[in-house]
């Protein structure tokens, strides 16, 4: 499975289901490397609710990622 590099957390509709592998470096410069799967299931409840995620199809954190997932096994 390849590795898809970012330059912030992304959550994508398009994903959804491909247990893709995501990798991002974080303003302090921490490479953050999660499950895209595993970070919407977590958040799924949220993100359903999120004007930006039904009209755009995607959510993104460009400092660093959500608290929710923050000390959390993500792959």
């Amino acid at each position: 499975m390849s590795q898809l590099i970012s330059k912030r957390f992304v959550i994508r509709k398009s994903l959804i289901g491909k247990n893709q592998i995501i990798s991002f470096t974080n303003k302090k410069g921490i490479q953050i490397i999660y499950n895209h799967d595993i970070a919407y299931n977590i958040m799924k409840s949220k993100l359903e609710t999120m004007n930006c995620f039904n009209k755009y199809k995607s959510y993104t954190a460009s400092g660093n990622i959500p608290l929710v997932l923050r000390n959390v096994q993500l792959v």
